[in-house]
């Protein structure tokens, strides 16, 4: 059965329209309650968010919704959703709620769930909510409605459970940290982590008035934290995205390190100290090609996913590894968490930085990249990946490529884009082909 709701990340959509809706949540908040509605206990559910303005209409949607069913429901306001997810195991509820569209802008809005042990929910779960959301409600008797309550120290129970993951015999004393909290949901609790640890802390990003979250800042538009790791000599510059759950780095020269980068990073450390489970890191299909060929020379597999997250951790877990990601920055250490956690990556560079004694440019780009191009190309419904055109175009791609690079066309599961990416040694030939690639997907869009 074809999920209606839910996509690639929980559900995502435009701000006050279907389905990002006040009376969808509603429904949505209903549902999952009366799903995970289980055993005799009080029950609990956990709602965080960004800093949009629509979750001023999201979160009380929700919350009467889980109140109506029977749930408690505990408040935490801005925070990033590893901390929801972190929070929700902790606190033992039986269901963890992230109002937050992540790297999109203001617009848009999203709604991640989290079960009882942190981790996202299942396919199955997923479909379970939505049959429920297509049936009457089962209401609770007026007697035992839930209420609802706000939790004032949730930021700081999150702080201290991300110093606690610090690797470092070493202090950050010496060192000057750019932070660019991408005015989303770490803009509290970020600065305040790496202040603790002793850097010296400039903070941008971190002024959200409810429609600059992810607007020209943060991990998707890192170019003002490259210019202002230069203007103030930082050691390194560490940008967040709007729900903190990705990172990319900037070494004190003002230069990019990507998902890849870090998590080269922090695998070659981990290898080094005997950490890194299965002498092996979980990457989806549009990690660099240069990331593989890094690995396999030490000796350490790459195993690739589709895109998602969700798919990274499933394989992770599957296969008793620890170290996972995308290029994009969402890095998974399942070590310390269930979800991607972008400060918590972060402190493993900056554990890495601290003991080597040496500038981010010497200890942070491990590999050249293979040239690698991709494209999002804006389509209005239609089916344009099941078109004969695009079909041949993406075949007579890969023959052009052959084995000396790959090509990737795919929907993507949270916005009305195809996502055209291709790799190979000669950029010329990335480039070209996709153009050909770009053009067939315009063609049948239309």
């Amino acid at each position: 059965m074809t999920r209606k709701y839910f996509g690639t990340d929980g559900i995502r959509g435009a701000a006050n329209q279907e389905p990002m809706t006040a009376a969808t949540a509603l429904k949505l908040g209903m549902a999952a309650g009366r799903e995970f509605y289980r055993g005799d206990h009080s029950h609990r559910v956990l709602i965080g968010k960004d800093t949009r303005l629509s979750g001023y209409m999201l979160e009380p949607a929700l919350t009467a919704g889980f109140t109506s069913v029977g749930m408690d429901v505990i408040l935490v306001g801005p925070m990033p959703t590893p901390a929801v997810a972190m929070l929700t195991r902790s606190l033992r509820a039986d269901l963890g709620v992230m109002l937050s569209a992540s790297h999109n802008p203001f617009e848009d809005n999203g709604i991640k769930l989290f079960g009882p042990d942190g981790y996202k929910l299942s396919d199955q779960d997923e479909l379970r909510i939505e049959q429920r959301m297509e049936s009457a409600p089962d209401l609770v008797a007026s007697a035992r409605l839930g209420r609802a309550q706000r939790l004032e120290d949730a930021g700081g129970r999150y702080i201290e459970f991300i110093k606690g993951t610090y690797s470092s015999e070493r202090t950050l004393d010496d060192l000057k940290v750019v932070i660019d909290c991408a005015n989303g949901a770490a803009y509290k609790v970020a600065p305040t982590v790496l202040w603790e640890l002793g850097a010296e802390v400039i903070p941008i990003g971190q002024r959200p008035d409810g429609t600059n979250i992810n607007k020209g800042c943060g991990s998707t538009a890192p170019a003002v934290l490259c210019e202002q790791v230069v203007a103030h000599g930082a050691d390194i510059g560490i940008a967040l995205d709007g729900d903190a759950d990705r990172v990319v780095i900037v070494d004190e020269l003002g230069h990019l390190l990507d998902g890849d980068q870090v998590m080269a990073m922090i695998a070659q450390r981990w290898h080094k100290t005997g950490r890194l489970r299965g002498d092996a890191v979980v990457a989806t299909v549009m990690s660099n090609l240069g990331l593989e060929i890094f690995l396999r020379e030490r000796g350490l597999a790459l195993h690739r996913v589709q895109v998602g997250d969700r798919y990274v951790l499933e394989h992770m877990r599957a296969n008793g590894l620890n170290l996972g990601g995308e290029q994009s920055g969402h890095i998974i250490i399942s070590d310390h968490a269930t979800t991607g956690d972008g400060l918590l990556a972060a402190l493993q560079v900056l554990a890495l930085v601290a003991d080597e004694g040496r500038p981010v440019s010497e200890v942070g780009r491990l590999f050249e990249p293979v040239p690698q191009l991709l494209r999002n190309i804006r389509v209005n419904g239609g089916a344009p990946l099941e078109s004969a055109g695009v079909r041949d175009a993406i075949a007579n791609a890969e023959r052009q490529l052959g084995d000396h690079g790959r090509v990737l066309v795919r929907a993507s599961g949270t916005e009305p884009l195809v996502r055209i990416m291709a790799e190979g040694f000669d950029s010329v030939l990335v480039a070209s082909v996709v153009d050909d690639l770009s053009v067939a997907v315009e063609r049948a869009a239309t």
